[in-house]
């Protein structure tokens, strides 16, 4: 039986700009869905920059009904205020998804880098070439946030797959009982 396609929402969050990516799944078969960036730099206050955040994410959630929210997480610089910034932003998506019962998922900038790439500090221009391999079309370089966002969907469909591949699996004393459960396995 076929299973049921599915998208997953990824955001890299921003107060200026936040890119955000839609994976659509279908069995195996991965595909860009939509991808783009909500741009804030006009906004007068912190506040109407956040306000912004949530009502975009509320209607991508909306839209597209995804399966789950993959976010990436911010990341410790030299500038406190700028990480406060990305925190607020970050939680603001968080409650469109937990408005809407999306549940979600947090990763960081080098566990998405590694799992698209396969190279953790791996810059920008790398993962949005390695989404074109993996997803076809063409990703121009000024959307860099919106195919960061990609990739954290796109991790979060590795992680998942890792997740589920560990399932039911037959746990094992040792190669004695491993060689009983599996006498083919056995090379001469």
């Amino acid at each position: 039986m076929p299973s049921v396609p599915y998208c997953i929402l990824g955001i890299d969050p921003g107060t200026n700009v936040l890119g955000y990516g839609l994976l659509q799944v279908a069995g195996k078969e991965l595909s860009l869905l939509d991808m783009g960036t909500v741009r804030m730099k006009r906004q007068a206050s912190q506040s109407e920059k956040l306000s912004q955040i949530f009502s975009r994410v509320d209607q991508l959630i909306r839209r597209y009904e995804p399966r789950a929210l993959a976010i990436e997480a911010p990341f410790y610089g030299k500038n406190v205020q700028s990480m406060l910034k990305l925190g607020r932003a970050q939680g603001v998506a968080i409650a469109a998804a937990l408005k809407n019962g999306l549940p979600f998922q947090e990763y960081s900038p080098r566990r998405i880098k590694q799992a698209v790439t396969g190279n953790g500090n791996a810059a920008k221009e790398q993962v949005a070439a390695m989404l074109v391999q993996l997803l076809g079309g063409s990703m121009d370089s000024e959307s860099l946030d919106a195919t960061d966002a990609l990739a954290t969907a796109l991790c979060h469909y590795y992680s998942a797959l890792a997740t589920n591949a560990g399932k039911g699996k037959q746990k094992y004393t040792g190669w004695e009982s491993f060689l009983k459960d599996n006498p083919g396995r056995i090379k001469d």
